[in-house]
């Protein structure tokens, strides 16, 4: 835990939250700043800045965690779909500097935007960068 991170704080039951689960690994809470109502926030108890410093065995459980929580959202809240999202660094929209994930209720009439202008690639330039990051994987 960093005693500086506001983060763990919440996770280590310091600081005051509406959590919806809790288990030795992980805890998620209602988001103060939601994009929708019902809005949650999981955030595993072993400090990482995002999720390339998260280790492995933390990565494996999470996603279980958040299909549990998805799941109970889309029953209570009768929404339409879930995003989740995870952002890794400020250039990708991170404002605090722990790994979390948001799951954020999404109805067909909402205002939510995740949004991001479309690309493209040049012929055969998707294939070319595919293969150079495929090396580097392991």
């Amino acid at each position: 835990m960093a005693s500086n991170c506001i983060f763990c704080r919440i996770a280590g039951g310091e600081i005051p939250s509406a959590a919806v689960y809790e288990d030795e690994y992980f805890k998620a809470i209602m988001d103060i700043a939601p994009a929708a109502k019902g809005h949650i926030l999981i955030l595993p108890k072993k400090h990482s800045d995002n999720l390339l410093e998260l280790d492995s065995e933390s990565a494996a459980r999470l996603l279980a965690v958040a299909q549990k929580i998805a799941k109970a959202q889309m029953e209570e809240l009768k929404c339409d779909g879930i995003n989740l999202l995870q952002n890794n660094g400020e250039a990708a929209g991170q404002t605090v500097n722990h790994f979390h994930i948001h799951l954020i209720p999404r109805y067909k009439s909402d205002q939510v935007k995740i949004s991001w202008q479309q690309g493209a690639y040049a012929d055969g330039e998707a294939a070319g960068l595919a293969e150079k990051i495929a090396k580097r994987i392991n």
